[in-house]
This record gives C-alpha cells, sequence and structure tokens, in this order.
C-alpha cells in the first residue's frame, strides 16, 4: 500500500478504489453488506462524539487542543468517512454526485439572503 506522501490529489473516488482493495486483499467482502458497514460507521461515530463528550462547546480550529488529540479526532473522522463511502459502495450509491445533489437541493429550499432573484 502507498505511503500517504504519494496521494497528493486525494478524492472520493482514490479513497473508494483503497478501501475496496484493502477489503479485497483481506477477504472481508463478504462482511461488507450494507447493514454491517452502518453499524460500523455509528460505532466510530460514537467513538468521535466520545473526544467531545466531556468538553464542553469548543472553539473552531480547537485551539486548546493538544496534538494528540487532534490526531485522534483525526483517526475516527476518517473512520467514519471510509466507512461511509464502502457504505455508499456498496449500495451503488456515487457519493460525489449525490452530495453536489443535496447541496443544490438545500440551495434551493434555504436560500440565500445575499442572493439576488
Amino acid at each position: 500500500m502507498a505511503g500517504v506522501a504519494e496521494w497528493e490529489n486525494v478524492n472520493l473516488e482514490v479513497l473508494r478504489k483503497k478501501m475496496e482493495e484493502f477489503a479485497k486483499e483481506r477477504n472481508w467482502e463478504k462482511y461488507h453488506m450494507p447493514r454491517n458497514l452502518l453499524l460500523a460507521m455509528v460505532g466510530e461515530v460514537g467513538e468521535l462524539s466520545e473526544i467531545f463528550q466531556w468538553k464542553g462547546e469548543v472553539p473552531k480550529g480547537l485551539q486548546n487542543w493538544e496534538e494528540e488529540e487532534k490526531v485522534h479526532l483525526g483517526e475516527e473522522l476518517s473512520d467514519v468517512l471510509l466507512y461511509l463511502i464502502q457504505l455508499s459502495n456498496v449500495c451503488g450509491v456515487d457519493l460525489g454526485k449525490a452530495a453536489l445533489r443535496k447541496i443544490g437541493l438545500n440551495a434551493t429550499k434555504y436560500p440565500s439572503k445575499n442572493h439576488h432573484q
């Protein structure tokens, strides 16, 4: 597996392919069914929540956090993202296109006050 430094242009498709390859190399595809991936992602969201659990509201940028805490946060955010990518892949959903479509729908539903009609 290539080192992180080699991935200058990371996008959803790169991550999707890497995760598919990762699962295939370990013969995990049989476990990567939609329900299992969803439950695994929910578990990771729980782990992500634990990081913030007793901190109260935190400022943007997390200036008062130790570097170790920020690294841990990055790991848990990554776990959630990677399971989401796997889940969308096994469900046959193009997550990038779906997200762009949803942003468009949200823009229509919640128009900007600065938007001139």
